[in-house]
């Protein structure tokens, strides 16, 4: 693959994040209930709840929008978060901020959105490395054996397996072994919190390891349960769509060992689907991970931070971390297009000489 077809995906990546970064700003545009609304009704619950306003101050919040303390409020957050800015002016602003990476600060959390980001990273990396690894290391051997074995009891009860645990959520799944394993109603053994257990600063670093581990059980179970399937079945066809090729025929009438055949032969041919997925599934299961499992095992990772963002329309971070994962996404397209020129040198993006 040429340098001059890596330059051109890398500009091409301009143009696309300037459109999503587009679209989402106008969705966010139309979403009724922006951050001015939300932080007027916050303030007026704080004040009904706290006691502290007085009786003329609660009428004057009860009033209208058009009253003139509501009116001065509103004005306020509108200059301070810079609303009362024409869209275009906003948006621009936007792409400035997003195209050298200052993502400005939190309209709730009042810290910087990269700094947010960063303390969210580790939950997010603990899951999708230990999820990648857990899923390759396991669906492309157990492929490659159904592959071998088509048509077999082997084949047809694992098909079974991983169909049905394809078919189970993954929420669903660590609500049942919440109430199994973890001191629901029966057994309590795996921790439900978090990374670590509390102390596990004094530990020895054996014992940080099998702490990590321990608790790592539970949630890497359910996150990447839903990956089995497909990840099995694709090796498995793309493996039987090789074995029954001539080549393979031909090695094994040079009396080649069916190892030799399989390994030598079909491996390189057969990954080609497998290694074009890679760098995307990998970049996927680094940065993002299941909402309900993170919420369900208390693990505050970046996807419950984008959609918490979302819902309390914190524009810095939903336009941060969408930008963020948008960009990972093309470059994880490219890294494919890479690993594909390097599993097989014959396969090139260039354009053909006329």
């Amino acid at each position: 693959m040429g340098t001059y077809y890596i330059a051109k995906r890398l500009l091409l990546m301009i143009p696309t994040l300037f459109g999503i970064v587009l679209v989402t700003f106008l969705v966010l545009q139309l979403v009724p209930g922006g951050p001015v609304e939300r932080m007027m009704s916050q303030m007026k619950a704080h004040q009904r709840a706290s006691g502290e306003a007085s009786g003329a101050m609660r009428g004057a919040l009860d009033k209208p929008a058009g009253s003139e303390l509501e009116a001065k409020h509103r004005e306020y957050l509108m200059k301070l978060y810079g609303f009362d800015q024409p869209a275009y002016i906003q948006f621009f602003r936007w792409v400035g901020r997003l195209a050298t990476f200052d993502f400005g600060e939190s309209y709730y959390h009042h810290k910087k959105v990269s700094t947010m980001v960063m303390e969210k990273l580790p939950v997010s990396i603990s899951l999708g490395v230990w999820s990648f690894l857990l899923v390759y290391l396991t669906c492309i051997p157990l492929g490659i054996a159904k592959a071998v074995r088509d048509g077999t009891r082997f084949d047809a009860a694992t098909s079974v397996a991983v169909l049905v645990a394809y078919s189970v959520p993954g929420f669903v799944l660590g609500i049942f072994l919440i109430v199994l394993f973890g001191g629901g109603s029966f057994f309590s053994i795996f921790p439900l919190r978090g990374l670590t257990s509390d102390g596990w600063a004094q530990m020895s670093l054996a014992g940080k390891v099998g702490d990590y581990l321990w608790h790592m059980v539970l949630p890497l179970t359910c996150y990447a349960i839903d990956a089995f399937a497909s990840l099995t079945l694709l090796t498995k066809n793309s493996f039987l769509e090789e074995i029954q090729k001539q080549y393979v025929t031909t090695a094994r009438a040079k009396g080649l060992s069916e190892n030799q055949v399989l390994f030598k032969h079909v491996l390189k041919n057969a990954m080609i689907p497998l290694v074009l997925g890679l760098p995307a599934s990998f970049l996927a299961m680094f940065f993002t991970g299941s909402l309900l499992i993170e919420t369900l095992f208390s693990l505050d990772g970046l996807g419950l931070l984008s959609y918490e963002s979302i819902i309390s329309r914190d524009y810095p971070v939903v336009m941060a971390t969408l930008f963020f994962f948008s960009l990972l996404a093309l470059v994880g397209n490219l890294l494919g297009d890479l690993a594909l020129t390097l599993v097989d040198p014959r396969i090139t993006f260039e354009a053909a000489p006329k």
